[in-house]
């Protein structure tokens, strides 16, 4: 027969065994839960760097801003006579020559810009750059060669219409001798000003694209 003394330490002996596997399994489902913590959280994370950015800026609140400014002096020639059968009646010739200054504004409409970034590049993509305002300059006035005859007076509406063409000539050569371009290189300046205040543009590529 076993004695008490027997019984007794077979079960202390048992009670360790099962306390030494019960705390065996609750390590390794504290480890399970440890590592699957730490795979979310990897992942969650990459989520995150992958989406994150900025959306406003400050340049979205400008509205439109000139970026390249060119002043131009226009010459024209305003002339009229009066015909008889498709010939010029003599003595009736009126002829002006004369200039004004006009300043000539370019630029955009910055709420029409669009960005976004993905990982280091930024990309950009603008309006195309436009004339906002040709202001003539009325007290830069010129006069070259003035010729009226009593017989064919300049109206009005013809000088009007000179005027608008003088405006119109000054538009075209401003245009070709790189306004718009000059705008644009000027704006994209401007906007990498405004990223350099959030980025690090030693690790962040801009790209300028066409919208």
């Amino acid at each position: 027969m076993v004695g008490k003394k027997e019984k007794q330490g077979f079960k202390a002996m048992f009670k360790r065994m099962l306390a030494s596997r019960l705390a065996a399994g609750i390590a390794a489902a504290l480890a399970a839960l440890l590592l699957l913590l730490v795979i979310v959280g990897l992942g969650i994370r990459s989520v995150v760097l992958s989406e994150s950015k900025s959306t406003k800026l400050g340049f979205e609140n400008i509205g439109e801003l000139a970026t390249q400014t060119a002043y131009c002096t226009s010459v024209n020639v305003t002339e009229g006579s009066r015909e008889l059968f498709g010939v010029t009646i003599p003595f009736t010739q009126s002829k002006y020559i004369y200039s004004y200054d006009i300043v000539i504004k370019a630029g955009f409409d910055f709420t029409e810009i669009e960005w976004e970034i993905k990982d280091t590049a930024i990309t950009v993509r603008l309006p195309e750059a436009k004339i906002l305002s040709s202001e003539l300059k009325w007290d830069s006035f010129k006069l070259y060669h003035e010729d009226e005859s009593i017989f064919k007076q300049i109206k009005m509406e013809e000088n009007n219409e000179a005027l608008k063409n003088l405006v119109q000539n000054a538009e075209t050569d401003a245009v070709a001798n790189g306004l718009l371009d000059n705008a644009r290189s000027n704006a994209e300046t401007i906007l990498r000003g405004f990223f350099g205040n959030v980025y690090n543009l030693e690790e962040y590529e801009i790209r300028f694209i066409n919208k």
